[in-house]
């Protein structure tokens, strides 16, 4: 007999945690279902040196704060940590090692039914809150029979990990820049394959550039800029905070290339435009820099000039004469690491409520489908929605939901009762 509960939160990540904190301030009985352990993406889906790519002051619930230093990046490990303690500490239901396997709705009645590993429970809602970074991408390019070991950033820990030779990384984001940086400083030779993306500097005039997007207003934009919906961004806490520079990287010894093509005959094609990509980095970070000086003039705030910072380096070779080819046996290259991001996969839920591409259709995180919900995905609410403070704030709204719709049902069961003694007396 499946057990019964008001809510099932399916993931105990970031998004689940802040789903429990306010369903348990609004009174809302809850279970939260985790297939592994509390957090287990930053402890196991991540490499061994990663560490938050915001401060500690700001990556952070409301209610808790890091151990540490308020400027610090925090290691993995004590990402994971600080989630399993504040877990603790709001005293979330979690049950860990559970799987959810399948979700659909109850025939001819209110809620779902919830299969697991561990039984099954009717609920009157669910919440999916897990995550953006569900099912690891690596495009269909480089077929398996390709003389190299190909890999998901999702899979690596350190550079020992990898077979001999060079390392071809593909994607510019923060996980493919960190990782062709360590790499390099591993000595190993590596080529890094840059896409369009984003740029901020780490930090600018003595403020971090999450500070600047939070002042500037930028965090809450609704709604991502006309074709940058899937722009990834370029910014790393590594040693202390850095600003990204891919001409810098090139001088330390990263070959860069362009967006990856194709590959046939053992050798991998790019497009010749690392000159264009790379560009269009420095227009956003100077276009932040731009927007910082405006507000620092028009609201009079002493903080120091920062000439310097809008110094470019000259091209390096391989943005001026692009390679468009690498013979992967002839370049010794042993690796290609794909940093090419997640797709969400939510086909165990079986409700109206995706598109063709099996994306979620909400609004705030508000399914189609009563009694579904969602919670961590990006561009939410804003375009804070998939980082730590962001997703503690959605989650505020979608408790605020479910609590209008109990309320609703309350008043409909309390008049049923009241009803039915008057009907059997008629």
């Amino acid at each position: 007999m499946p057990q019964t509960i008001d809510t099932i939160v399916v993931g105990a990540g970031q998004a689940g945690v802040a789903m429990s904190e306010h369903l348990g301030r609004a009174g809302i009985s809850h279970l939260v279902l985790e297939r592994a352990r509390i957090a287990e993406r930053w402890r196991s889906e991540r490499w061994d040196s990663l560490v938050a790519n915001g401060p500690a002051w700001h990556d952070r619930f409301p209610g808790l704060e890091f151990p540490g230093g308020p400027d610090d990046f925090v290691p993995k490990d004590a990402v994971a940590d600080y989630f399993v303690d504040y877990a603790r500490k709001i005293d979330a239901p979690v049950r860990c090692g559970v799987e959810v396997k399948r979700v659909s709705k109850l025939p001819s009645q209110r809620g779902f039914l919830v299969e697991t590993s561990h039984g099954d429970y009717e609920a009157l809602n669910v919440v999916a809150a897990t995550g953006p970074f569900q099912k690891p991408v690596i495009p269909a390019v480089i077929d398996d029979a390709a003389p190299v070991m190909q890999m998901h950033s999702s899979g690596y820990k350190n550079p020992a990990q990898l077979p001999e030779g060079a390392v071809l990384v593909v994607g510019a984001g923060s996980s493919g820049v960190q990782i062709a940086d360590e790499l390099n400083r591993a000595g190993r030779k590596v080529f890094l394959s840059v896409g369009p993306h984003d740029r901020p500097p780490r930090a600018y005039r003595g403020r971090d550039f999450v500070w600047w997007l939070g002042v500037l207003g930028l965090w809450d934009l609704a709604t991502p800029p006309a074709g940058a919906e899937h722009v990834t961004i370029a910014v790393s806490g590594a040693r202390g905070g850095e600003t990204i520079d891919f001409r810098r990287l090139a001088g330390e010894g990263i070959t860069l290339l362009g967006r990856t093509e194709g590959y046939a005959s053992g050798k991998v094609s790019f497009l010749g435009n690392i000159a264009q990509m790379v560009k269009g980095g420095d227009d956003n970070y100077l276009a932040l820099l731009d927007a910082a000086d405006a507000y620092v003039a028009r609201n009079g705030l002493d903080l120091p000039e920062e000439p310097e910072a809008r110094v470019i380096r000259p091209d390096p070779e391989c943005m001026t004469h692009p390679i468009t080819e690498l013979d992967l046996a002839a370049e010794g290259i042993g690796t290609i690491l794909w940093a090419t991001g997640f797709v969400q996969d939510y086909s165990w839920i079986e409700a109206p409520t995706f598109d063709a591409q099996g994306r979620p259709i909400h609004r705030r995180g508000v399914s189609e489908e009563p009694g579904i919900y969602f919670l961590g995905l990006p561009w939410q609410s804003r375009r804070g929605s998939s980082f730590i403070w962001g997703v503690w704030h959605d989650a505020k709204h979608v408790a605020d939901q479910i609590a209008i719709r109990h309320a609703y049902f309350t008043y409909h069961d309390d008049a049923n009762a009241q009803a039915a003694p008057a009907a059997a007396q008629g």
